[in-house]
């Protein structure tokens, strides 16, 4: 019969993926007694993410060069149809992480500083007992481990493992969106790899992606990850995401797509849910959401992990005073006034992607960005800096055109 065990610890943090290896990293560094687990055994497994940030990031997180794949200089975006626009900065403008690597740094960093890591382990349930969370965790042969902590974090991503959905009472009015998305990791020729260097490029229109978008990435000398994502609409009967990402990747990689140097290293993929406005509860009594969990997710360009980083920050001091009331209102001001403006861009700009006419309306925008720097590109798809486009975007952007 399955043996259970039991531990003790100040943070249980459920999910080590980068919001909560960062916050388990904090806290441990801090002094703390942290225990991070996760449901996978192997953390280097299921490592889907486009891994995109801007440069200003690596030093705003601690992120070191070792998660770092590639880094890059140039914003090309391909489409609606055969037009393809390209903006260059002499200096890189961001990297592409290695989103396994980034995992295990955060899990090594964990344990360097006295944190407990334990994998494999998937959870059952939480519940408060007096000022005290227990929690059930259960291993793949079937025994099972309960943790009894002062704070358990959820960090299990959208699927909320512990929190759960909102009861209706408490759902925000503006719902969930979701989007789905499938990337497959490339070993490329290197005059392949040479084409999609130092650059993110993106596919934009609906005869590339119906209601999303699909992207070229470069990894490291000579890996690429092309990926699709798209929202989900009910409404509407969308192809699968293999057929998609096959006919993107032919059309873009052309010759090379057959060719002796080609192969898929990997196939990743996931489900993104995220609330526009973020109003859903991000705490219930001792257990606190974190990350993709409490809806960081930006939809617009399908971002997550530098948002999760910024749920960790906030988290982590407020944690460690054992007062979490401002929690919530510290991670909005954080997220800032323009996240839900580019939620709101993202289901609009997306859903609406199906046809000619909406790509009429995507190409008019496009057009108007084509004297901008490359580091303006960056501001308003990294920074969500609408405003800088005034007349040129916001009738778009209010849905007047």
């Amino acid at each position: 019969m399955p043996s259970e065990a039991s531990l003790r610890c100040q943070v249980l943090v459920v999910g080590a993926g980068p919001s909560g290896g960062d916050l388990a990293r904090r806290l441990a560094l801090q002094g703390l007694d942290v225990v991070l687990v996760d449901r996978l055994a192997d953390l280097s497994r299921s490592a889907f993410s486009s891994a995109a940030l801007p440069i200003a990031s690596m030093e705003a997180f601690g992120l070191p060069a070792e998660v770092v794949g590639s880094r890059w200089r140039q914003w090309q975006l391909i489409g609606p149809g055969t037009a393809t626009r390209s903006w260059a900065s002499p200096q890189p403008l961001g990297v592409v992480l290695d989103f396994a690597a980034l995992r295990r740094w955060q899990a090594d960093q964990s344990l360097r500083w006295g944190a407990r890591v334990l994998l494999g382990l998937h959870a059952c349930s939480s519940h408060q007992e007096s000022e005290r969370m227990v929690t059930l965790l259960r291993r793949s042969d079937g025994s099972t481990l309960r943790v009894t902590s002062d704070w358990t974090v959820d960090a299990s991503g959208q699927a909320r493992a512990l929190l759960g959905d909102p009861p209706p009472a408490e759902r925000p009015r503006d719902g969930l969106v979701r989007a789905a998305g499938l990337e497959w990791l490339l070993r490329v020729s290197p005059a392949c790899w040479e084409r999609w260097a130092d650059r993110l490029s993106f596919c934009l229109g609906s005869d590339w992606v119906p209601q999303g978008y699909g992207w070229i990435f470069p990894m490291a000398p000579g890996v690429l990850k092309l990926g699709v994502c798209r929202l989900v609409d009910p409404q509407r009967q969308q192809p699968p995401l293999g057929g998609l990402i096959t006919e993107v990747g032919r059309r873009l990689l052309d010759s090379d797509w057959d060719g002796d140097a080609f192969a898929v290293l990997d196939r990743h993929g996931g489900l993104v849910r995220s609330t526009i406005r973020r109003r859903e509860p991000h705490q219930r009594g001792r257990l606190v959401g974190l990350g993709d969990a409490v809806s960081t997710a930006n939809l617009l360009g399908g971002e997550g992990i530098r948002h999760a980083l910024t749920s960790s920050a906030v988290l982590a001091p407020l944690l460690q005073q054992g007062v979490l009331r401002d929690y919530a209102p510290q991670l909005r001001r954080a997220l800032g006034w323009r996240w839900s403006l580019s939620g709101r861009l993202a289901r609009r700009t997306w859903l609406n992607l199906h046809g000619p006419r909406a790509d009429g309306r995507l190409d008019q925008v496009l057009r108007g960005l084509e004297t901008c720097r490359a580091e303006d590109l960056s501001a308003l798809l990294f920074g969500y800096r609408f405003e800088r486009y005034g007349l040129r975007a916001m009738p778009y952007l209010l849905g007047w055109s």
